[in-house]
């Protein structure tokens, strides 16, 4: 009679330690998925960045081509400025248009120096594009990076997480076969 008490008392214990895995594999299956949670959060704010990203960029470039446009126009005016200050100068040979010809040649090379300047200032400015074109780029980069880093952490967790349910199963399966053969004594 008191080995059966002993065995008894065992089966008991027994199924107190597997209630308790069982339990502590619940809550571990439940941390992990709290985990792949907050890993698809973070996925989605970094895809939501690239994308942003990806905008500007594009509105960099647009603004790059606009920039170059003007600064084509510029370039365009800038000769036809020397051109026309060409064409003053010869004019100075005339003696009856010589006041009239140093005014213009004088208009004509204040065109010039303004267009010269407006050109420092576009290039300026293309390069500054160029530059913002480049870190957003780099971003960009970063950020896809950080994306496929943060998708293979969450297929990590999955793994770990089936991993932990099959655990529990198992542990449940067990349970249910100690109970099962204590209700056959």
């Amino acid at each position: 009679m008191m080995s059966g008490t002993n065995s008894v008392d065992a089966v008991k214990r027994k199924i107190r330690v597997l209630q308790q895995q069982a339990d502590d594999a619940g809550e571990r299956a439940e941390l992990l998925q709290r985990e792949v949670d907050e890993e698809k959060t973070s996925r989605g704010q970094a895809e939501a960045e690239v994308a942003s990203l990806n905008r500007r960029i594009q509105l960099v470039e647009e603004e790059l081509d606009r920039a170059q446009e003007r600064l084509a126009t510029a370039l365009q005016k800038l000769e036809e400025a020397e051109k026309a200050a060409d064409e003053t100068r010869k004019l100075v040979i005339v003696e009856g248009e010589l006041e009239r010809t140093e005014e213009r040649a004088e208009l004509a090379e204040a065109k010039c120096a303004e267009l010269e300047e407006e050109l420092k200032n576009f290039t300026n400015n293309l390069k500054s594009l160029e530059a913002q074109a480049e870190k957003a780029e780099t971003r960009a980069e970063f950020a896809e990076r950080s994306v496929a880093k943060l998708e293979k952490t969450i297929d990590d967790l999955e793994d770990m997480l089936v991993s932990a349910k099959t655990e529990n199963m198992e542990l449940h399966s067990t349970l249910d076969q100690t109970l099962a053969e204590l209700n056959n004594f």
